[in-house]
């Protein structure tokens, strides 16, 4: 199965947004950009609803991440700035030389 139920919302909210542009480019005379527009939104979205962050050891955020949905993750990070949430890091100083 290609589409699963989320990744085809994905797909066409996505390409739902291309299609701005496509009609903007039509109204233009460039209808192939404003398509190649709308199927690059809408394989964007794909990508998003489908696939996850790989993992990888070498660079930090795939350590972290890694496994992840993309989707998933793009909803927590939004939820994070939305609270304009700020992660404190503490030290402590034990005192020896």
């Amino acid at each position: 199965m290609i589409f699963t139920a989320k990744s085809l919302i994905y797909t066409c909210a996505t390409g739902a947004l291309g299609l701005i542009f496509f009609y903007l480019f039509m109204s233009l005379g460039m209808s192939i950009i404003g398509i190649a527009i709308a199927v690059g939104f809408a394989a964007i979205g794909f990508a998003i609803g489908t696939f996850r962050i790989p993992e990888n050891s070498n660079l930090e955020f795939f350590r972290k991440a890694g496994g992840e949905k993309i989707d998933e993750a793009i909803i927590k990070w939004y939820k994070f700035k939305k609270k304009k949430n700020v992660i404190y890091m503490y030290t402590e100083d034990r005192g020896g030389k």
